[in-house]
């Protein structure tokens, strides 16, 4: 193993120092991509889930290997697709973004394709193995690594020289700044900063030299880089607003232990008032984030009716480590609940959309992250100026 078990020495998973500290202990959580059916009486299986600072290179990342099951079976929300157009316009517009020449793209457990988008601007898939101009690592992918060093050597070799590695992420000091503990998860080993990945992407020759900030998840970052190149300004900015907030520091992230133990608090207070007001609950999105959260809140389908997904895989399943089942979005509808707890913020324009039976029928979304604060804990989207 490369960091360590429950007990004993923990290495980096990226540049192999045993020098950095345990800044976030959650206890022990369910898997959060393993749904049971919802016959399965359980219980279901637990594990610790404690986030590790380097104080070598600066990735945060957990702190231990746990064989963890894994059964991903969800659908890239509209939100993600958008933003992907989104950034493939802006890489353009800089001039980054070649007109021709080859890319790749390593895959994802989360899904989703950006290859479409580049070889619609004249882009071709280059061979099986071999180095292309374009290398893509921008739905996610990187983090599900375990061992770090292993995987960014992997995307250095697969970029020609001269060529562009592009590496999408969901940004520490976001997660930090919004103290959104319920982002550290099972089988996500690694939550980058920019200063971070700056560093780690140095270690395998390659210079970070431009990055894009979008405000999906309160907070994604596209990282450029290349053999050789010059940091624009615009990069250093971000990386000192992002030390700014904290990602650097072991004090400052221990504010997640503190939050998972009174975001739980929060969210089963909201759910016992609402079911002492006569209204049901209904949650939309059975997504990792909120398994954490049901978890720490020990709700179960007496406060939460049900939760909403629109994978038909996870349908007929239980929210891990309760007894919430997993219905599908006509099953919500027909319920016509007072109240639906949206996980995942940034699909309340699409859902709305979507289903507007919901509203239609006299029922409200309502936000998980400002039920427990999170939205409300770092000062929202700070990082985007």
């Amino acid at each position: 193993m490369i960091s360590g078990a429950s007990v004993g020495l923990i290495r980096c998973r990226f540049c192999r120092s045993d020098d950095g500290s345990v800044v976030a202990d959650l206890g022990t959580q369910p898997g959060c991509e393993f749904f049971p059916r919802l016959a399965d009486p359980g219980p279901d299986p637990v594990f610790p889930l404690r986030l590790w600072l380097c104080a070598g290179c600066g990735l945060a990342q957990l702190a231990d290997d746990m064989a963890v099951p894994e059964d991903p079976q969800g659908v890239q929300p509209e939100a993600l697709t958008r933003q992907a157009a989104d950034a493939v316009a802006r890489l353009a517009a800089s001039g980054i973004l070649p007109s021709a020449g080859t890319v790749a793209e390593f895959p994802s457990p989360h899904g989703g394709t950006w290859l479409s988008l580049l070889t619609s601007r004249g882009l071709v898939p280059a061979s099986a193995g071999e180095p292309a101009d374009v290398v893509l690592d921008c739905c996610f992918g990187l983090m599900h690594a375990e061992d770090q060093e292993a995987a960014f050597r992997e995307r250095a070799a697969r970029t020609r020289p001269g060529g562009l590695l592009l590496v999408q992420f969901h940004s520490l000091a976001a997660i930090l700044q919004r103290t959104e503990w319920n982002a550290i998860r099972h089988g996500h080993y690694a939550y980058y900063s920019v200063p971070a990945m700056r560093t780690m992407l140095a270690g395998v020759g390659l210079t970070a030299f431009a990055a894009f900030w979008f405000p999906l998840y309160g907070g994604t970052v596209l990282i450029a880089a290349r053999h050789g190149a010059a940091a624009e300004a615009d990069l250093a900015a971000l990386t000192e607003r992002e030390i700014g907030c904290g990602v650097l520091d072991p004090v400052a992230m221990k504010a997640f232990q503190e939050a998972a133990r009174s975001d739980g608090e929060r969210l089963a207070g909201w759910l016992a008032d609402e079911r002492s007001h006569g209204r049901r609950v209904y949650g939309y999105g059975a997504a990792s984030r909120s398994v954490g959260l049901l978890h720490s809140a020990r709700a179960g389908r007496d406060l939460l009716c049900g939760v909403a997904d629109v994978s038909a895989a996870k349908q007929g399943s239980r929210m891990p480590g309760t007894d919430i089942p997993v219905i599908g979005t006509d099953d919500l509808v027909t319920a016509e609940p007072e109240s639906v707890l949206l996980f995942v913020p940034d699909l309340l324009d699409e859902v709305r959309a979507a289903l507007p039976e919901i509203e239609a029928n006299g029922g409200r979304w309502v936000l998980a992250d400002e039920v427990v604060g999170q939205a409300a804990h770092g000062g929202g989207d700070g990082l985007s100026a």
